[in-house]
């Protein structure tokens, strides 16, 4: 009597074959370990944004599957050229979001409304936010699954300035509550809330982005700060300029992005830091060489005049470390720094 194959081995087979497949095709490479895994539908949020678009493409190559959610006509587009399906809606669909990370393998959270959180409405942004990470908390409880949320580190963390932040600072009850961004207790709050999950069954991580998340097609705070410059006719900085940034490539931010759904243990911190620190005058004196501008020194009360909504942060001095988060998942960047980035020309085009 013939035995008949067991189920495992019906679907591992067939999975990993597809994965060699792919990787011949597309030139990857996959160490043996990645031939047996399984190929996984991720709901992502925030997928048409300046990361998602990142983390997109990066997930499909992988061989997963990726759903994006669409609040416009615009963003399904995006994401449909992408390789990606559409799932539509907003965060406010909380519906629509549980039936989503129920038939999905896991999902990315990196949606948030920055228009509501900086026209003033911190916590009506925080507060929709955590809805959000409710109800993925509700559908994936005990499953095992993963859930990845995007969080913020510069000026959150409630470290003194200068000190090098690391992937076990902030998770104090009060970091976030004081500082130079408004608001940002509660983020930072809602990002604690969702490592909390790990105790419910889901393995849930957060990652950690520097404001200066930059790269080819960057709108976010680079390309901002080149904004302002041309206003006022002046790259500024903040006294001496020494004051630090990191800075990560939004590619390398996207690949750490998938490592953490693939692997990163439940509970896990997360920095995309590939600067560890940039001084703020270095950023300054190179918009100001590439747009023939003066690079100009400014008091911090007279930062907002050149740099806007930027001012509360310019001269904040907060370098990070990822050196955990590189030990946890092996994970190296391999793009530009912030600098050798802008110096290619591309936010000046």
């Amino acid at each position: 009597m013939i035995d008949r194959p067991s189920r495992h081995r019906c679907l591992v087979i067939p999975l990993a074959l597809r994965f060699l497949e792919r990787s011949y095709y597309s030139n990857f490479s996959y160490d043996r370990s990645r031939i047996w895994e399984v190929l996984m539908r991720v709901f992502v949020t925030g997928a048409s944004g300046w990361v998602g678009r990142g983390l997109v493409p990066e997930l499909i190559a992988a061989g997963h599957k990726v759903t994006g959610l669409a609040r416009s006509d615009v963003a399904a587009k995006s994401l449909r050229a992408l390789g990606a399906e559409v799932r539509p809606g907003s965060l406010d669909d909380l519906d629509a979001l549980r039936d989503a990370a129920t038939s999905s393998d896991g999902v990315v959270h990196l949606a948030f409304d920055h228009d509501m959180f900086f026209a003033g409405d911190s916590a009506g942004a925080t507060d929709a936010d955590r809805a959000a990470i409710d109800t993925f908390g509700e559908a994936l409880a005990g499953t095992g699954k993963p859930f990845v949320m995007a969080s913020g580190m510069l000026g959150v963390l409630g470290l003194p300035s200068g000190v090098v932040a690391t992937e076990r600072d902030g998770l104090a009850s009060d970091a976030g509550s004081t500082g130079p961004i408004s608001g940002a207790g509660g983020r930072m709050a809602n990002a604690r809330h969702a490592l909390a999950l790990a105790g419910h069954g889901v393995r849930s991580s957060i990652v950690r982005l520097p404001p200066a998340t930059h790269g080819k097609g960057d709108n976010g705070f680079t390309a901002t700060a080149i904004g302002f410059a041309r206003q006022k006719g002046a790259a500024a900085y903040v006294g001496d300029g020494g004051n630090r940034w990191p800075a990560v490539h939004r590619d390398d931010a996207a690949r750490l992005f998938r490592l953490a759904v693939e692997s990163a243990p439940a509970g896990s911190v997360l920095h995309a830091v590939g600067d560890e620190g940039v001084p703020i005058r270095a950023v300054a004196e190179i918009l100001a060489a590439h747009l023939h501008l003066p690079a100009v020194s400014v008091s911090p009360e007279e930062a907002g005049d050149y740099v806007g909504w930027l001012g509360a942060l310019w001269a904040v001095d907060g370098p990070a470390s990822a050196q955990i988060t590189r030990d946890l998942l092996g994970w190296q960047p391999a793009g530009p720094g912030l600098i050798a980035d802008i110096q290619q020309g591309h936010y000046f085009s």
